[in-house]
């Protein structure tokens, strides 16, 4: 079983670090030829035909299409950490009211905890089971879902990377969960 982690392509948001969980932004011109970039490389990397499941956020179908994947399965289960009232603000914002906020150590209100988001993460890898899957979506939540992967928590996230248009490969090694490549580009 192979997991592959596509983030999707740069938006204007996520360019300034703004938080984009619910808000739908598109591509910028620099998003979608990253989008391209990373179906060139999935080709490279994907063994067989995997099964695509995406977000449903414009962003991350966008990428999808571009970089020429089909989309067996759109699911809310994809979705960005919902930030909550911190939705569209930066961490520099967030810390003028909440000093050393971070997404991985303190709530959103209105939003998601980690907890829910590590409930969520781990929802999905029971519904992939044993299957090969090609899974379009969001940083944080991608990040949040290698940790889960490897049975740690959201806050564990924060010591992986992945850019827009990146891709993370998850896979087993003899029954144990490994996170195989992460931010490729």
């Amino acid at each position: 079983m192979t997991v592959y982690l596509l983030r999707h392509g740069t938006t204007e948001w996520s360019e300034s670090g703004r938080h984009t969980g619910r808000t739908d932004i598109p591509l910028t011109p620099e998003g979608e030829r990253k989008a391209y970039q990373a179906g060139d490389t999935l080709t490279r990397l994907v063994a067989g035909t995997p099964r695509v499941w995406s977000s449903p956020r414009v962003r991350a179908l966008r990428t999808a299409e571009l970089a020429g994947l089909v989309v067996d399965e759109v699911t809310d289960d994809l979705a960005e950490w919902d930030y909550g009232a911190y939705e569209g603000l930066t961490t520099p914002q967030i810390r003028e009211q909440v000093p050393d906020w971070t997404v991985w150590t303190h709530p959103c209100p209105g939003g998601e905890s980690a907890h829910e988001v590590t409930v969520r993460a781990r929802n999905l890898i029971d519904k992939i089971g044993d299957l090969d899957v090609i899974l379009v979506g969001h940083g944080h939540f991608s990040r949040v879902l290698a940790a889960a992967w490897i049975g740690r928590t959201a806050d564990f996230g924060v010591h992986f990377g992945l850019d827009p248009g990146g891709i993370g490969v998850l896979g087993c090694e003899r029954d144990a969960r490994q996170i195989v490549r992460l931010n490729v580009v």
